[in-house]
């Protein structure tokens, strides 16, 4: 088995992403949690770039770390200075980490035009650098940036840089596809004649790969420099980063455990890797991706009538792991494509689950409401009532007699709205009218003015989110929209929908919807 290093880049390559930003104590916390996780090498920054990162050095040494060695990243010293009055240089000294990544140019393109040296001056550099920290008894690994795109420019000179590096004391040399316009079989062959020019120099010297995903290509490209002799892969969380983002470690580490035999990096395991993957997009304020590989909501999900027939008999004709591998959870879908099996593999009554009459009146009228723009897949409790309604098990908790909204903007006094409710509850009717910041705000304060004093346990139940989507959006203001609401007691939680050409009634009936799904499924306690 070949052990393959796992190097975390999210705190510095992945906060270049656009939209993520870290603060200081959400770097602590991710540090943390990729060290439990089982992660190699930590990046945590380039301490002369910012104080944020200059801080995080600092506020690093007070963590009891079981696995993960942390690492300053910095760059080649200055041109015609020397190393040790480099400022970066005592930055990353004054880091204080065991290890430091050192990104040098590889390609003359970018030493004569963009770094604006001669390329003499760019192999000191390298060696400079890297012998100056390396005599500070620091570990260094050297990225070797725009390393693909080098080879194919100068292929002589792409190896001068590496063995300069390797020459001076660095026990990684990581291959970077800075571009990430690199194909897996190009990089394949790239790698295997680097890992050739070491061995060649008599340099026991390990290659790495940094891959940018540009292509949508870096999970691939870093597997394929792995079979080609790569002993380090290099990515990022959920695969964040600049322009298109990083090698996704996700995904990485699940095919190296899961589905390349010969490679480990068992310190990592895969079985939490859903929950790594949503603390990182928590902590980032990102939303998730459902289709993520191995991790994402949707991964496996199955829709199709005929897929979840055949999962029902055996999970592996549609799925290429458990899910359970990943951490993950099966899920099984309903919506106008869905077959009788998804309607059974979603009801839980086993005299629903085993009428193929109600089933197939269920699945109507899943067909007939999605026709007209109802969507289910996150309305769980809207699909349970539907299920009670056609099996005429559903016994209303309350009644609708009539609901008013009013919406009244003075310039004196801003935007004022009220809504009225009449309901039936019981035998009684009630009427109660509540002001609030919005129609949707103001209904659900006068419904549950109406209905607390009946059932005083939904002072627990509250809105979590509220979307509105056009359906047929060619009809202008007159068109349908769907109104989804996701709601929770603080255990559970639940999604409804409605849909209509009011905004005002599609909102009424998703909100009635999670009312009653609350009440009947909850057991609330009557007064």
């Amino acid at each position: 088995m070949r052990t393959i290093e796992i190097y975390d880049t999210t705190l510095r390559d992945g906060s270049q992403g656009e939209g993520v930003n870290f603060s200081l104590e959400d770097k602590i916390a991710i540090t943390s949690r990729l060290d439990a996780a089982g992660m190699d090498y930590i990046e945590g920054g380039y301490p002369l770039s910012n104080p944020k990162d200059a801080q995080y050095f600092t506020r690093v040494r007070s963590l009891t770390l079981k696995h993960a060695k942390i690492v300053a990243f910095g760059m080649t010293r200055r041109r015609g200075m020397r190393a040790a009055d480099d400022p970066g240089m005592q930055a990353m000294l004054d880091a204080g980490t065991s290890v430091i990544t050192i990104v040098g140019k590889t390609s003359t393109f970018h030493v004569t035009e963009v770094l604006g040296v001669s390329c003499e001056e760019n192999l000191a550099m390298i060696s400079d650098t890297i012998a100056y920290l390396t005599a500070a008894q620091r570990e260094v690994f050297y990225d070797a940036e725009h390393f693909f795109d080098g080879w194919k420019l100068d292929r002589d000179y792409a190896r001068e840089t590496i063995l300069a590096a390797a020459r001076a004391g660095a026990t990684r040399i990581i291959l970077c596809d800075t571009n990430g316009g690199t194909l897996p079989d190009e990089v394949a062959a790239v790698v295997k004649q680097a890992v050739t020019v070491l061995q060649l120099a008599s340099l026991d010297v390990p290659i790495g790969i940094h891959c940018h995903n540009d292509c949508d290509v870096a999970v691939a490209n870093s597997l394929a420099a792995v079979a080609a002799g790569a002993a380090q892969i290099q990515g990022t969380i959920n695969g964040i980063g600049e322009r298109c983002g990083n090698a996704d470690l996700i995904s990485v580490v699940a095919n190296l455990a899961i589905k390349m035999p010969g490679y480990n990096c068992d310190s990592l395991g895969t079985s939490h890797l859903t929950e790594l993957s949503r603390f990182v997009y928590e902590t980032a304020n990102m939303s998730y991706r459902p289709a993520q590989p191995f991790v994402g909501s949707s991964a496996f999900a199955h829709k199709g009538g005929m897929h979840v027939h055949a999962v029902a008999k055996a999970t592996e004709s549609y799925e290429h792991i458990p899910p359970e591998a990943v951490g993950n959870v099966r899920r099984i879908l309903v919506s106008e494509l869905s077959g009788r099996s998804n309607i059974a593999a979603l009801v839980t009554h086993p005299d629903v689950k085993n009428d193929k009459a109600i089933l197939d009146s269920i699945l109507g009228e899943v067909c007939r409401l999605e026709n007209e723009g109802w969507q289910f897949e996150s309305a769980d409790a809207s699909f349970d009532l539907l299920v009670e309604r056609c099996a005429g098990s559903f016994s209303p908790v309350f009644k609708k007699v009539i609901y008013t909204v009013s919406v009244e903007s003075r310039p004196d006094s801003g935007v004022r709205t009220e809504a009225m409710v009449k309901l039936i509850v019981g035998s009684a009717e009630r009427h109660e009218v509540a002001e609030g910041d919005g129609p949707v705000n103001a209904l659900d304060a006068a419904m549950r003015k109406a209905l607390e004093p009946v059932y005083p346990t939904l002072r627990r139940m509250h809105l979590l989110d509220y979307k509105v989507r056009v359906i047929n959006a060619q009809e202008g203001t007159a068109a349908k929209v769907r109104v989804s609401i996701e709601s929770t007691d603080g255990d559970a939680v639940w999604g409804t929908v409605g849909v209509s050409e009011n905004v005002i009634e599609a909102s009424w009936l998703a909100l009635a919807d999670s009312f009653h799904y609350f009440i009947s499924r909850k057991n609330v306690a009557v007064c």
